[in-house]
């Protein structure tokens, strides 16, 4: 399994990172975890394609990790005149926000004669689903986004990737990241706590219960950038766009 980190930022870019994406290869099969706002450009921009992916995960329903999806679908329609299916796979809620952005975005075109059939799968947490040749497991987590918000665990059947989502100290985490190969956890803040999301001194004091393979902190905000220094002491791998990890 190939993890590539398409964006690492967090909700208003901070230090210049896209917003959130992951990218999952594992043979000749690729999905996509989150695809924010802004993550086509960084997508492009690390001279990766769309036409291999046939699955995208979404955690929750927030634009800085769904928000670039009506531009992925308009890519995939005028740009790689795309004919293989694609589904996008999220909590309840997924179906209405996507095809509202796509209103909002780029009237009509939700009634577009699209050159490749797509679907919207929802799954309400904790639950389970087939993204293309990939295992997906969905965990509830502490985000509020006006529906579920979830971490996520994707398996090729050989290598785990986990990723905890926006979310607040929850004991969940432990379950979600069970033995992964690799744990992409948001750590908004550096210090104080921040509501709905992670901040580092809770996180720190709860690092020896992971079994994570290995730890990835992402969605860093400037409190919690001033901390790299102490992190990567503790042992842990601070994201960046275009990080890549073989697993």
């Amino acid at each position: 399994m190939k993890v590539t980190i398409v964006g690492s930022g967090d909700a208003f870019g901070t230090g210049g990172r896209a917003h959130t994406c992951f990218r999952i290869d594992s043979g000749g099969a690729s999905a996509l975890v989150d695809f924010g706002a802004s993550s086509i450009a960084s997508f492009k921009k690390l001279g990766l394609g769309f036409d291999a992916v046939d699955a995208v995960a979404i955690s929750h329903l927030h634009g800085d990790h769904f928000g670039g999806l009506p531009f992925l679908l308009l890519d995939c329609q005028f740009i790689a005149r795309r004919t293989r299916p694609l589904v996008f796979i999220g909590p309840p809620g997924l179906r209405d926000r996507l095809f509202g952005a796509l209103d909002v975005f780029f009237p009509g075109t939700a009634k577009l004669a699209w050159s490749f059939p797509w679907r919207v799968e929802e799954i309400a947490p904790p639950g389970v689903a087939k993204g293309g040749d990939f295992q997906l497991e969905t965990f509830d987590v502490i985000h509020s986004v006006g529906a579920a918000a979830t971490g996520l665990r994707l398996t090729d059947g050989k290598a785990v990737f986990a990723y905890s989502g926006d979310t607040a100290w929850t004991d969940t985490l432990f379950e979600l990241s069970a033995g992964a190969d690799l744990f992409i956890c948001e750590c908004s803040s550096g210090d104080a706590p921040l509501a709905n999301h992670m901040d580092w001194p809770t996180l720190k004091a709860n690092l020896p219960r992971f079994t994570a393979k290995r730890i990835v902190l992402t969605h860093m905000g400037p409190s919690a950038q001033a901390r790299r220094g102490e992190m990567e002491q503790a042992g842990l791998t601070l994201a960046k766009d275009g990080l890549v990890f073989e697993l």
